[in-house]
């Protein structure tokens, strides 16, 4: 009899691990994702002269416990954060995650740019340089896209950006994300630093194509008392996603910008 019983729960154990996914998450079906946007201002925190804080940020994400995450301002081998140091690397290391960096300029002999971090195993990525007006001018800037599979047959696009300080770059670079992911035929998350605000052409123009997960969204930055919104999720299509919180986390140390973490629905 005992060993019937044994017999009998190995199989469930064995039935219930073939439909677990990353995390013990069922893989035949995912109902939520939680997803943050954060500008780690290379983590230095702002308050501690050039003291480099990657712990501190990996706190913030561990917290939360979010399945995605858009970083902006990352470096990897620079002089400031230290030779060695990828600090997507490492702050994927430190909370348990997936990650995939792309460079947008050379920096004090290493690289900087945008990364995103993904509790679940990457399948897929893509980088890709965002125009800059050669008149205008402005910093170099990247998009960072991974595919990953949320459950069993369902996959999705998650993105981290960080966009130009001019508008006219902004929305050239808008326009060159939006017509780069028109046609993939998967669901899309995009986080980042939109360097733009909600009444802005630049948001204006990602509303007829993606969804926002706030429509009322709280400033983000500065982190003492914050008076602008500029750092966004945003999904498409509308029906593969639907937002059901956003929350601007009060996190006064590690950054110069709040970090948003969107709670979406999978439909």
């Amino acid at each position: 009899m005992r060993t019937i019983l044994s017999l009998f729960f190995s199989i469930v154990s064995i039935v219930a691990c073939a439909n677990d996914g990353p995390d013990g998450r069922p893989a035949k079906r995912v109902k939520s994702l939680k997803v943050m946007t954060y500008n780690i201002h290379h983590c230095n925190p702002p308050s501690a002269g050039n003291k480099i804080d990657v712990p501190a940020i990996a706190q913030v994400i561990r917290k939360e416990k979010p399945d995605f995450v858009a970083l902006q301002e990352v470096d990897v081998n620079t002089e400031r954060s230290g030779k060695g140091m990828h600090q997507a690397r490492e702050l994927a290391r430190l909370t348990g995650m997936h990650y995939f960096f792309s460079k947008a300029i050379d920096h004090q002999g290493g690289d900087y740019g945008v990364a995103v971090l993904s509790r679940f195993p990457i399948l897929d990525s893509t980088r890709f340089i965002l125009p800059v007006d050669p008149v205008l001018g402005g910093e170099t800037r990247t998009i960072a896209a991974v595919t990953v599979e949320i459950a069993k047959g369902k996959r999705v696009i998650f993105a981290s950006t960080h966009l130009d300080l001019k508008e006219p770059n902004r929305i050239s670079q808008s326009e060159r994300i939006i017509a780069h992911f028109k046609d993939s035929g998967l669901p899309m998350i995009i986080g980042g630093d939109f360097n733009a605000r909600p009444e802005s052409p630049v948001i204006k123009l990602w509303d007829q194509h993606f969804t926002r997960s706030c429509q009322e969204c709280a400033p983000t930055i500065p982190v003492e008392k914050p008076n602008r919104t500029i750092d966004f999720i945003m999904f498409k299509p509308d029906g593969a996603f639907k937002g059901q919180s956003t929350r601007v986390i009060d996190e006064q140390y590690a950054s110069d910008h709040l970090p948003v973490v969107a709670e979406l629905k999978v439909n």
